[in-house]
């Protein structure tokens, strides 16, 4: 009786299976009148596209903002194995004086030398003692060691590259002591690396102040100087949400406008935020926090080379407050790069940085309508 009764409703079940698979693929597939169309996402999608603002693929996940053509022509020549556009650019940052755009600069070179750096080594075989390849090489020997630790966790992390980051950063020593007396009077750059140095061998505060008054004595409002110190006072790192905190609320108190000090309470704030809720962002203290910035980034000079970092994170805490307008002004002037906070902490950067850039554009658009 149970085989004949089997029998018959195999059938039945195959069937009911069968009918069920085609309707959850006509569901997938929008084969199925009405039960995929959404009309609020089509005009949403209209309306995002007729700002001209980019899709996910056409976001550029190595770079927070268009790279100068100088900068661009430097690192490809670099790569081709020419590093005589690379000195030049160097070369101009130390006539000038512009602190902020040649740590910017060495930071991209710096990059190119860690995979490979027989460009450099004509340089320093042809320069043997110029300024801008004693930097290089000595940045260039962070960004090594940094990349043989690798990026995951301490406990994924094995013991040969522990050894390995421990031993490069360690003789990275002498090559900032080495940039630092070649450098041009007044340049902060060689101790503007070394604070990460600090960081990957756990140097103590004591140490840290020492490269900190290097620097200040130098240039007091330099932004990638207190980008770096602010994670050595991380919790992450070597301090506390505290002292992280009371460090980047001296340095926004003290600086001119238009020096982008204003921001580094936003990234206090961002690296110690572990909560679930949007409300955090949403205090007295954070509204303050997110105008301030906005007035730095507004009288900054538009080629300041760390400004798209800037505008990132506005555009970020203006899109959790809720600032519609604003928050897509932010994400249009950076649109097209989301190489920076605090999309680079994403899993998907590009992905995250398109959504809520087009949740803005959406209601933006509600705000603006009759």
């Amino acid at each position: 009786m149970k085989i004949l009764l089997w029998v018959v409703l195999t059938p039945v079940v195959l069937l009911v299976l069968g009918a069920g698979v085609y309707f959850l693929k006509a569901i997938v597939e929008g084969a199925i009148e009405g039960w995929r169309s959404d009309p609020g996402a089509e005009e949403a999608a209209e309306r995002v596209a007729a700002l001209g603002l980019l899709p996910v693929e056409r976001q550029h996940t190595e770079l927070s903002a268009p790279q100068p053509r100088a900068m661009a022509v430097a690192v490809a020549a670099a790569r081709a194995g020419d590093w005589a556009p690379a000195a030049a650019l160097l070369d101009g940052t130390a006539a000038a004086r512009d602190w902020e755009r040649r740590t910017a600069y060495v930071e991209k070179l710096a990059d190119v030398a860690a995979e490979d750096d027989a460009w450099l080594a004509a340089w320093e075989a042809a320069r043997p003692d110029d300024p801008g390849a004693a930097l290089l090489r000595a940045r260039s020997s962070v960004f090594l060691a940094w990349k043989v630790r690798g990026a995951k966790l301490a406990r994924y992390t094995t013991a040969e590259q522990f050894e390995g980051f421990h031993r490069t950063l360690a003789r990275t020593r002498h090559e900032h002591a080495r940039a630092a007396e070649l450098a041009v009077p007044g340049d902060p750059s060689p101790y503007v690396g070394e604070i990460w140095t600090a960081i990957g061998l756990g140097a103590p505060h004591e140490e840290m102040h020492r490269i900190w008054n290097d620097i200040t004595s130098r240039a007091p409002h330099h932004y990638e100087a207190h980008f770096s110190a602010l994670q050595y006072w991380c919790g992450k790192w070597h301090g506390s949400e505290a002292l992280a905190r009371a460090f980047a609320v001296k340095a926004a108190a003290e600086a001119p406008p238009g020096t982008l000090m204003t921001v580094f309470p936003l990234i206090a704030h961002f690296e110690h935020d572990d909560s679930d809720s949007a409300d955090v962002d949403r205090t007295p203290e954070m509204y303050a926090a997110v105008d301030a910035a906005l007035a730095d980034a507004a009288a900054a000079d538009p080629d300041h080379p760390r400004l798209a970092e800037v505008r990132h994170l506005l555009a970020y805490y203006l899109y959790l407050q809720e600032r519609w307008e604003p928050a897509l002004e932010q994400f249009r002037l950076v649109d097209g790069y989301v190489d920076a906070l605090p999309w680079r902490y994403r899993g998907d950067p590009a992905g995250e940085f398109c959504r809520m850039r087009d949740e803005a554009a959406v209601n933006a658009a509600g705000e603006v309508t009759p």
